[in-house]
């Protein structure tokens, strides 16, 4: 599979440079990806035995629940990677418009259908993740180093250079490099292996609602196989009452990807038994339910745990080597509820081309300003993540600060106005799609827009029209407001 190299391959003239990038799923593989503007082999370790295709990876739980790009995140795979997007809808995936192909059930309120703002794209997790890997791996300058686990970083203090593992064959190695990037994922030991070196601890923070995933895939009625909305019913904070969600996601070969939630106290069960009832009666609104019910089931339940928003401060750090960066869910791994992992992971990728390029391969401090680069892309989705999940008991040792509080509430104003506001909900879309930053919620137009509040009413039901309801084939009650049955 793989290719010549591009006419972008640095000159061998020089020294030899080379790149470690440890993990290979979606982070690393786009980390692997932008490096290779710079360094002449990019050498990928990674501890499982990747599929050849869009096969299950061993150690990805997460795989198995609904999965997005973002259009801010689709953006920056596709200048990475020139094609991606079309590989990706040629395989089946969906790209859907913003807001206009989701019906979702906000804390305040319905949103409305309003003119596409921006996008998304949806599949599975294995389409995705097969799709990059097979873009990355067409590129002689990228080796794969499969079935191997990163043991330890080599270095002083001052500069990190290389990585020590331990191959399949149980015999234990070192690899030189330039730049070692840590793209390992939650269970990333960056915190040990600075330690071992003599540096200081980061600093970090969680946000733990004990938020539970279960999840199902179904096969979709034959009418609602192409065209159907994203159905999205959220959780409410302010219940008082543990929180519980739903996702239904179209993704390839007409599947409907359904995936439920519960924080503590209220967690779906594993149960296949359980899981319509759940989406029917514990979700704040019963349309999941009512869908699924007309679907053809594909597989078992698929339950998580591990849902915890987590993010280490590296870029605070007082001292920092150079030669290494980290990036990915190893830096901020977020409640997968809210889907930005894999968009911010592709931008953290594309700020750390960025920041090569401006200030030169191998110069001193780079490794410092890479990692204050990829943290920028972290702080948008970080805020949106950690916004909401606060606010469940047991989330923080403290609960919400004051500051957690005075955001809730602006932001809240200001989604309820976005329910009857198509500008404003085009600004909430900006953020949430990671297109901009949220300073631009504070504009004095949108802080007047929130004074005055929504300009349509509220809307009583899912604004599901006449012709998804009936290619849903899902008979419903006329006090409901929505179309009658059709036999």
């Amino acid at each position: 599979m793989n290719a010549s190299p591009t006419s972008d391959r640095p000159s061998t003239a020089g020294p030899w440079t080379s790149a470690v990038v440890l993990g290979g799923s979606l982070a690393g593989m786009l980390a692997a990806r932008a490096l290779t503007e710079f360094a002449d082999v990019v050498t990928i370790v990674e501890r499982d035995a990747l599929p050849e295709g869009p096969g299950r990876r061993k150690n990805l739980p997460q795989a198995q629940h609904v999965h997005l790009l973002w259009s801010g995140g689709t953006r920056a795979v596709e200048e990475l990677l020139p094609g991606a997007t079309q590989r990706l809808t040629e395989a089946g995936a969906h790209r859907l418009a913003l807001t206009t192909d989701m019906v979702a059930l906000s804390p305040q309120g319905w949103f409305r259908r309003w003119k596409e703002s921006h996008h998304m794209i949806l599949s599975s997790r294995d389409l995705l993740d097969a799709t990059v890997r097979a873009l990355v791996l067409d590129d002689d300058r990228i080796k794969l180093v499969e079935r191997a686990e990163a043991l330890s970083l080599e270095g002083t203090s001052a500069a990190v250079t290389g990585v020590r593992v331990r191959c399949h064959d149980d015999v234990e190695r070192g690899m030189s490099a330039d730049l070692v990037v840590d793209a390992t994922g939650r269970g990333s030991r960056t915190p040990e292996w600075l330690a071992a070196l003599g540096l200081a601890a980061p600093k970090q923070r969680e946000v733990n609602s004990g938020l539970a995933y279960a999840s199902r895939m179904y096969l979709a009625p034959e009418a609602a196989r192409s065209g159907f909305p994203v159905i999205n019913v959220q959780a409410d904070p302010g219940e008082g009452r543990p929180g519980r969600s739903g996702v239904l996601m179209p993704i390839e070969n007409g599947r409907w990807l359904v995936t439920l939630t519960g924080t503590r106290g209220g967690e779906p069960s594993a149960d296949e038994n359980d899981f319509e009832r759940f989406a029917t009666e514990e979700l704040r609104h019963p349309v999941i339910g009512e869908l699924i019910a007309g679907a053809e089931p594909l597989s078992g339940v698929a339950f998580t745990r591990s849902t915890a928003n987590r993010r280490y401060y590296y870029e605070r750090s007082r001292r920092w080597p150079d030669g290494f960066a980290v990036l990915g869910d190893a830096l901020a791994a977020y409640n997968p509820v809210y889907g930005h992992g894999m968009s911010v992971a592709a931008q953290s990728a594309l700020a750390l081309r960025e920041v090569i390029r401006r200030r030169g391969w191998g110069t001193p401090g780079l490794a410092r300003a890479a990692q204050k680069a990829v943290a920028r892309p972290v702080n948008a989705a970080w805020d949106l993540a950690t916004g909401l999940d606060v606010f469940y008991p047991g989330a923080t040792k403290n609960g919400p600060t004051l500051k957690d509080r005075i955001i809730a509430a602006y932001a809240n104003r200001l989604l309820y106005t976005a329910t009857g506001n198509g500008r404003i909900a085009r600004r909430f879309t900006d953020v949430s799609s990671l297109e901009r930053g949220a300073h631009i919620l504070l504009t004095p137009s949108v802080l007047l827009a929130a004074v005055v509040g929504p300009l349509k009413p509220r809307l009583t039901a899912p604004p599901l029209t006449a012709a998804e309801w009936k290619a849903a084939a899902r008979p419903v009650s006329s006090d409901e407001g929505r179309p009658p049955a059709v036999s």
